[in-house]
C-alpha cells in the first residue's frame, strides 16, 4: 500500500500531501497524482468557469443578437442554444490527425479554436431564462447562476428548488426570501444566514425551525423571540411594530448590528448537517466528503465544490453529479468515469473534453455528441482506437506542453490556464481568490478591462426614496447609478435598473431599493461567507468566553482538547465551538 507523501506543487511552491486513500484513487481512474497542489487546482478550474459575466452577441450561425459568456472579440464560433443543439453543423467535420511532433494541448487548443461553442450553460427544460447561466429546470430566473429547478428566481447564485426569491446565495428548498445565505427550507425570511426551516422572520443567525423571530441567533425551535428575548405572540408583535422596515437607513443600521450579532454568537466549527467523516464547510446528507465546500447527497468526495448530488468517488470536481470524476468543472447527469474535462453530460470513460454530450472512449475532443472511440473529434474503431490512446498519453509524457511559466503538463494534469476562453477577471476564480491584472498576468492568466459605458445615469443613489412606500411605479425607467462607482474590485457594473417584479417584491416584503449593482450585492454576500480553505483548530470552549448553559461531559472543567478543520481564520473574532460544545449551548 502507498505511504503519505510529501509533494511540493508547482504553481506556489508549498508543500503538499498525498494520502495513500488518494493513491488508491488515482490508481482507480489511470492518472498519476497532481503536480499542483488541491488550492491551486481549485483555482485553475475555477478560472474556466465564467458564470456571472454576460454579454451581448452575435449567434454566428443564426445572426440573432443574443446573451452569451462570451464577447464578440472571442477568437471562436458562439452559437445560440438553439442552433449550437441544431443539426446545422457538427464538431466531427473540424476532426484532426494527430501530430506527433506537438504536444498534445497545442494541439487540442487549435481544436478548441475551431469548434463552436454554446452561448449560455443551460440544461432543459426552461423557460424565460434568457438573462442567467449555468442553470437546469427553471422559470423566469433573471441575473441568477447556477440555480437548478427554481422559478421567479432573481440576482442570486447557488440556488436549488425555490421560488419567488430574491438576492440569495446558497439557498435550498425555500420561498419568498431575501438576502438568504447558506440557509434552506425558509418561508418568508430576510437576512437569514446559516438558518434553515424558519418562517416570517429576519435577521437571524444559526436558527432553524423558528417562526416569528427578529435579530437573533443560535436558536432552535422557538416563536417570537426579539433581539433574543422571549417574548409572547402579542408582545412581539408590539415590538416589530418599532422595527422600520422599508426604510433604508433604518436597514443599514439593523444590518450593522446583524453583523455585530453574528460575530459574538457561538459558531459551529463547520456547517455540517447528517454526514459522516467529512471536513469541509456546508455540507449535507453526506459520507466521507473531504476537503470540500457546497456538498449533499454524496460519498466518497474529495476537493471538490457545489457538488450538486448522487455524486461518489469523485476528486477536484466544481459544479454537477456523476461518478470516478476527476479535475473537472460541469457535469450533467449520467456522467461516469471522466478525467480533465470541461462541460460533459451523459458521457463515461472520456478525458480531455470540452461540451461533449452522450458520447464514450474519447480523449481530447470537443463539442462532440452521440460519438465515441474518438481522438481529436477524429472517429476511429474501437480497435484503433485502444491502440492509440496508450501512445498519445505516452507522447503526452515524453513531450510534456510546457506554459510560458514553465509549469509542465503532462498526461493527468488539468488544462493550463491559457488555454481558458475567460479572462481570470470574468470568472469564479476572481471572486473567490481576487487578483490584479499584473497578478492575473504573472499567473498566466489573461485580463479584460471593463467595457465603456453607453448609458447614462438617470437617477443617482442617494435620490433614491428612503422608504419603499415612496418609490414611485417610474423608479422601473430609471438608470441608477451604483453607490461603489466602479472603484471596487468587484465587477462593479457602475449603474443598474429596478425590473418590475422586483419593485413588486420589495413593496410585497416591505424591503427598501438597493444602492449597489447587482454584482457589488454579490460580492457583499460573498463577503459573508467563510473562505475556501481549511485550517487546523481547537475548540475555543473554555468555560471562560462565555457563560455556560450546561456541563460539557467530554470536558467537565478546562479548556476542551477537541481539534478539527474548519474554515474559520485563525486571527478572525468569532467564538468557535467544536460540535460537542456547541450542542451542550445550542441544540
Amino acid at each position: 500500500m502507498n505511504q503519505r507523501e510529501s509533494r511540493k506543487c508547482q504553481n506556489c511552491r508549498q508543500e503538499f500531501w498525498i494520502e495513500p486513500e488518494d493513491f488508491t484513487f488515482y490508481e482507480r481512474i489511470n492518472v498519476p497524482p497532481p503536480t499542483w497542489c488541491p488550492e491551486c487546482r481549485m483555482i485553475r478550474r475555477m478560472s474556466f468557469r465564467n458564470e456571472r459575466t454576460l454579454y451581448r452577441r452575435e449567434c454566428n450561425l443564426c445572426k440573432k443578437n443574443i446573451i452569451a459568456m462570451y464577447d464578440s472579440t472571442a477568437p471562436f464560433s458562439v452559437f445560440c442554444y438553439e442552433c449550437w443543439w441544431s443539426d446545422k453543423w457538427g464538431a466531427e467535420t473540424f476532426e484532426q490527425d494527430y501530430d506527433w511532433n506537438r504536444p498534445f494541448l497545442e494541439q487540442f487548443r487549435e481544436l478548441l479554436l475551431k469548434v463552436p461553442k454554446i452561448a449560455l450553460v443551460h440544461y432543459p427544460p426552461n423557460t424565460d431564462v434568457n438573462y442567467a447561466n449555468f442553470v437546469a429546470k427553471d422559470r423566469n430566473v433573471y441575473l441568477a447562476y447556477s440555480v437548478v429547478e427554481c422559478e421567479n428566481v432573481f440576482y442570486s447564485y447557488s440556488v436549488d428548488k425555490s421560488k419567488e426569491s430574491f438576492d440569495c446565495l446558497y439557498l435550498k428548498g425555500s420561498e419568498f426570501c431575501f438576502e438568504n445565505t447558506d440557509s434552506e427550507n425558509n418561508y418568508n425570511c430576510s437576512y437569514l444566514f446559516r438558518s434553515r426551516d424558519c418562517i416570517n422572520s429576519s435577521f437571524l443567525f444559526d436558527c432553524a425551525n423558528c417562526q416569528n423571530c427578529f435579530m437573533s441567533s443560535n436558536l432552535r425551535n422557538k416563536q417570537f423571540v426579539f433581539r433574543g428575548q422571549q417574548l409572547n405572540k402579542n408582545s412581539y408583535e408590539a415590538k416589530l411594530q418599532e422595527v422600520i422596515a422599508g426604510s433604508y437607513e433604518s436597514y443599514e443600521e439593523y444590518r450593522t448590528e446583524f453583523k455585530n450579532l453574528m460575530r459574538s454568537s457561538l459558531h459551529k466549527f463547520a456547517n455540517l448537517v447528517k454526514t459522516t467523516n467529512c471536513t469541509g464547510d456546508n455540507i449535507a446528507n453526506s459520507k466521507n466528503v473531504r476537503g470540500s465546500f457546497g456538498v449533499y447527497n454524496a460519498e466518497n468526495v474529495k476537493y471538490s465544490i457545489r457538488a450538486l448530488r448522487e455524486v461518489k468517488d469523485t476528486y477536484d470536481l466544481y459544479g454537477g453529479l456523476g461518478e470516478l470524476l476527476y479535475e473537472g468543472t460541469v457535469t450533467g447527469w449520467g456522467s461516469f468515469k471522466l478525467s480533465v474535462f470541461t462541460y460533459a453530460s451523459a458521457s463515461h470513460d472520456a478525458s480531455y473534453i470540452d461540451w461533449c454530450q452522450n458520447c464514450s472512449y474519447l480523449l481530447g475532443c470537443a463539442g462532440l455528441r452521440n460519438k465515441q472511440y474518438c481522438i481529436l473529434n477524429k472517429q476511429y474503431s474501437k480497435e484503433e482506437y485502444e491502440a492509440l490512446v496508450p501512445k498519445v498519453i505516452e507522447h503526452m509524457n515524453a513531450m510534456p506542453y510546457v506554459d510560458m511559466q514553465g509549469r509542465v503538463y503532462r498526461y493527468g494534469e488539468f488544462f493550463p490556464p491559457d488555454l481558458s476562453p475567460f479572462a481570470y477577471n470574468e470568472t469564479i476564480a476572481q471572486e473567490y481568490f481576487s487578483l490584479t491584472k499584473d497578478q492575473a498576468f504573472v499567473r498566466g492568466c489573461r485580463w479584460r478591462d471593463p467595457d465603456g459605458r453607453d448609458y447614462h445615469i438617470t437617477k443617482t443613489f442617494y435620490e433614491l426614496p428612503d422608504h419603499v412606500k415612496d418609490a414611485a411605479d417610474s423608479i422601473v425607467n430609471e438608470v441608477i447609478g451604483c453607490a461603489h462607482e466602479g472603484k471596487c474590485n468587484e465587477q462593479c457594473t457602475t449603474a443598474f435598473k429596478i425590473i418590475p417584479q422586483e419593485l413588486a417584491f420589495y413593496r410585497k416584503m416591505n424591503l427598501p431599493l438597493p444602492r449597489l449593482c447587482p454584482n457589488c450585492r454579490h460580492y457583499e454576500r460573498l463577503a459573508q461567507r467563510n473562505p475556501l480553505k481549511l485550517w487546523h483548530r481547537t475548540c475555543m470552549c473554555d468555560y471562560k468566553v462565555r457563560e455556560n448553559g450546561g456541563t460539557h461531559q467530554h470536558h467537565p472543567t478546562g479548556p476542551c482538547p477537541n481539534e478539527f478543520e474548519t474554515s474559520y481564520v485563525p486571527d478572525r473574532l468569532e467564538v468557535v465551538y467544536c460540535e460537542p460544545c456547541y450542542n451542550a449551548e445550542v441544540v
